[in-house]
């Protein structure tokens, strides 16, 4: 499995040839990006905010028979059940080898059931920067609690890139063991040791 942070919370997810894009991003939406031009199999989208529902701006090309299994967990965007900012969907991709979990703009915590239905992922792509989702504090426990093999955090700012009410990703790394920095691309193998792998999105001016 080969993920691209293409930036913000826009990832391209690809095994066996065929491929996905969570969460683009609209034109000009995220300071410091560029704006997403993608061809990829499926779009899924973790709410309809700008910065998260731009569909129209992946082409979409049928490549062939999806080896994914996708399923959804409907969470709240805010920790008032959505009263602020609406609700916000978990997406879960299997290939039958990989399971990767995009936590969209994860704004509660989750119950008991929930972190039961994720189990323990391959890949954790989770928000850290707080204000609109969870903090880098309630980012760390849940990865904690989930213990994927390979967290990677998003939804952050850095001096090139991001909302400025946002955190940077600093905080989150503070709390992690194991940090390994990459570029924007990262194949997913079976013998990754455990890490939070942080990385460089693709799209960045």
């Amino acid at each position: 499995m080969k993920i691209t942070w293409l930036g913000h919370s826009c990832f391209k997810v690809e095994s066996d040839g065929y491929s996905a894009v969570l969460d683009p991003y609209a034109d000009g939406s995220v300071p410091g990006l560029g704006d997403v031009r993608e061809t990829a199999d499926i779009v899924l989208c973790s709410h309809g905010h700008d910065d998260h529902n731009a569909a129209g701006n992946v082409n979409l090309c049928g490549s062939g028979a999806a080896p994914f299994d996708v399923s959804f967990i409907d969470t709240w965007h805010d920790n008032m059940h959505g009263k602020m900012r609406g609700s916000n969907r978990i997406t879960i991709l299997s290939d039958g080898k990989m399971t990767l979990v995009h936590m969209g703009d994860l704004g509660c915590d989750l119950t008991p059931a929930q972190y039961e239905e994720i189990g323990h992922p391959d890949v954790l792509l989770i928000p850290v920067g707080g204000f609109f989702t969870i903090n880098a504090k309630q980012a760390s426990a849940i990865a904690d609690r989930i213990g994927a093999r390979v967290t990677v955090p998003m939804h952050f700012k850095s001096k090139s890139f991001g909302y400025k009410v946002i955190g940077t990703v600093d905080a989150f790394v503070e709390r992690r063991k194991n940090v390994k920095k990459y570029g924007s691309e990262l194949e997913i193998t079976e013998k990754m040791p455990e890490q939070t792998a942080v990385m460089r999105p693709k799209m960045m001016k």
